[in-house]
């Protein structure tokens, strides 16, 4: 997540329709008794947090070997998205990779489309993949960015065929304002901007003193993320935090649905949130936001699990 510049002027059902049935996926399963949450719920995989976590791991090697980060026009950066790319690539997406340029330095937008569903009703998920500079940005966004490609590879798994068309995307020099993601935008047509009917953002969803944030953009995506932690028994907030610091505000600023979760960056815990939440009151969501300290250890094991699991439930309600 990009730091807010003052000054900066940012932008101020669920389908369900999935027959489980026919698959014998829940065959025998009884569902969690405490847990009334749609069905599409069931249809989304668990997204095993190892896996996530084995992501974050290949990501802090990678800004090891590249001077500590993983930052725009940096090795690490290029790194990162061949690691990401090969992983989808083997997993049967067509992938594209963008070039722009920023800062004088070549960046990439990594693009993944599943093949089949209505092209015309376009489901998106997306995070960035750079960090800053000082570090090599496990959680911002690291993060983000394993749990969106756990996911696609998921989808891929599952051989899931929704009725919606799935793309996912990596952005570019998000540190330097959401540059990737507004390049993507700007390169749209109008018709294809129109058939995006959700984008789905995930900027800090580890965060070791967490929260449980839910964008509060558009009402449909909105209920989808809190039916899915209603059915945990876990409380959400409004995110106020980044709002217009990531790269949702690209698609908002165009009239294209969004939505996402965000687990707290450099805000301080209120004594109310960690009694609704646990962690420590008085210290921030995350300490080493934008920090060297931002590394493998940095990561909430558990936010990053619900979140994870969130994301895919999201992707599976929104497209079937």
């Amino acid at each position: 997540m990009k730091l807010s510049v003052p000054g900066r002027v940012t932008p101020a059902a669920i389908i369900t329709a999935v027959t489980l049935l026919t698959t014998g996926a829940i065959s025998g399963a009884a569902p969690a008794p405490t847990i009334a949450a749609p069905t599409a719920a069931a249809a989304a995989p668990d997204i095993p947090v190892a896996n996530v976590k084995g992501h974050l791991a290949q990501l802090q090697s990678i800004a090891t070997a590249n001077g500590g980060n993983r930052a725009h026009g940096r090795t690490g950066y290029k790194a990162s998205v061949d690691y990401v790319k090969a992983k989808l690539d083997a997993a049967g997406f067509t992938t594209v990779l963008q070039q722009f340029t920023s800062s004088g330095r070549t960046g990439y937008n990594l693009i993944a489309d599943w093949p089949g569903g209505d092209t015309g009703h376009v489901v998106m998920a997306g995070s960035h993949l750079d960090s800053v500079t000082a570090g090599p940005g496990i959680n911002d966004n690291g993060s983000g960015s394993a749990a969106v490609l756990e996911t696609a590879l998921a989808v891929s798994r599952a051989q899931y065929q929704p009725t919606r068309h799935l793309r996912f995307a990596w952005w570019g020099a998000e540190e330097l304002g959401m540059v990737g993601s507004k390049y993507y935008v700007n390169s749209l047509s109008s018709a294809n901007r129109a058939k995006i009917s959700d984008y789905l953002n995930f900027d800090m969803i580890g965060s070791p003193n967490p929260g449980y944030f839910v964008y509060d953009d558009d009402p449909t995506i909105e209920k989808t993320f809190k039916d899915y932690f209603a059915g945990l028994g876990i409380a959400t907030e409004p995110e106020t935090e980044g709002d217009g610091r990531s790269d949702h505000s690209p698609f908002k600023n165009v009239g294209i649905p969004v939505g996402g979760l965000f687990s707290g960056a450099d805000y301080i815990k209120t004594a109310a949130q960690a009694a609704k939440w646990g962690g420590t009151s008085g210290q921030a969501f995350d300490r080493c936001y934008h920090a060297s300290c931002d590394t493998s250890s940095n990561i909430n094991d558990t936010a990053l699990n619900r979140n994870a699991d969130a994301l895919a439930y999201a992707v599976w309600g929104l497209s079937s």
